[in-house]
């Protein structure tokens, strides 16, 4: 009998250790939620520096930093209109220690691209939508082009010589451009770049002949004397250039673009980290000096939470849809 109590026993230890084994090694779940965070934080930009979306992410980057008292790496992926970042954010886990800092190309990008290796609503939890940018067309002030008119007239006089720089291919800078074309009756050559640091590069050496892209990084060279602005892209002037039209009472009626910013994280994040994360960066959208930034950048502060934010995902896939199937745009 002792022989058999004995055994047992040992059979016994052996469950017990091995069920302390699995639970030391299984994720922490809720624990983990309520330390988060423990160590650095990526926060992958989709474009390299220099472009609106580095600006804005830094800016954010460093006030997060600040609130949740740990570090924040940017992680600049530039390439294929930020398709590569978002992969990346798409194979990540959802713990709370990779973020993706994403723009209007996450909904335009799988369209354009015919086929990405991830899913823009499913593959991804909606933590803030953080501000609305719009774009400005603008052409070395070099130039003699001074209003839309003159674009317009130019392009038309010369299909398919007068070119323009993008942000890359998927970029909102991109699909402005194509719109543009497609609203306008022009024939305007493509020339994409990897982010709008070496766009506005070869603007200024006027290598490219104008641009729309984000109006975040031009603003500094229109107001150097190094760019002309020509016309805003949204529905109404924007507060940091308003003596600037915009396209549509420029000369293309109904047209209408703007391009958003916010952060998003990999599908499972837990709820308690959602939370913290949507609560500190909308006390950021909120808080003066951010908004004075807002303000010199010409930014549009929002503060969406997650629900409103995949409202805003939601309606712009079946629109930027449309939008790349009737102006023919394409990335193979």
């Amino acid at each position: 009998m002792r022989q058999m109590t004995a055994c047992g026993n040992r059979r016994f230890l052996a469950v017990a250790l091995a069920a302390l084994a699995t639970s030391l090694l299984a994720p922490a779940g809720p624990a983990s939620a309520q330390e988060w965070p423990a160590k650095p934080i990526r926060l992958l930009v989709g474009f390299p520096v220099g472009g609106a979306a580095d600006i804005l992410a830094r800016l954010h980057a460093a006030r997060l930093q600040d609130a949740i008292g740990q570090t924040i790496v940017v992680d600049n992926r530039g390439g294929a209109g930020g398709v590569i970042a978002t992969e990346l954010a798409a194979r990540a886990a959802g713990d709370g220690y990779t973020l993706l800092f994403t723009s209007l190309p996450h909904v335009i990008n799988p369209p354009l691209y015919g086929k990405v290796a991830y899913h823009p609503v499913r593959d991804f939890q909606p933590v803030t939508l953080l501000v609305n940018v719009p774009l400005l067309m603008a052409v070395p002030a070099s130039q003699p082009l001074k209003t839309l008119k003159d674009v317009i007239a130019l392009a038309k006089a010369n299909p398919g010589k007068v070119n323009y720089g993008s942000a890359g291919n998927g970029s909102s800078s991109h699909l402005a451009v194509e719109m543009f074309k497609s609203m306008a009756g022009v024939d305007i050559q493509h020339i994409p770049y990897k982010g709008t640091g070496p766009l506005i590069t070869d603007l200024l050496s006027g290598q490219v002949s104008m641009t729309i892209a984000s109006i975040v990084p031009l603003i500094p060279q229109v107001r150097a004397g190094k760019l002309r602005p020509i016309a805003v892209t949204g529905v109404r002037r924007s507060g940091a250039l308003p003596e600037v039209p915009t396209i549509a009472e420029a000369g293309v009626p109904g047209y209408d673009m703007t391009n958003w910013f916010g952060i998003l994280a990999p599908a499972g994040l837990p709820t308690p980290i959602l939370g913290r994360l949507d609560t500190v960066l909308r006390r950021i959208v909120a808080a003066p000096d951010v908004r004075e930034v807002y303000a010199q950048q010409g930014a549009d502060p929002v503060g969406a939470g997650p629900e409103a934010f995949a409202k805003v995902i939601a309606a712009d896939i079946p629109k930027w849809d449309r939008v790349v199937r009737q102006s023919g745009a394409r990335v193979d």
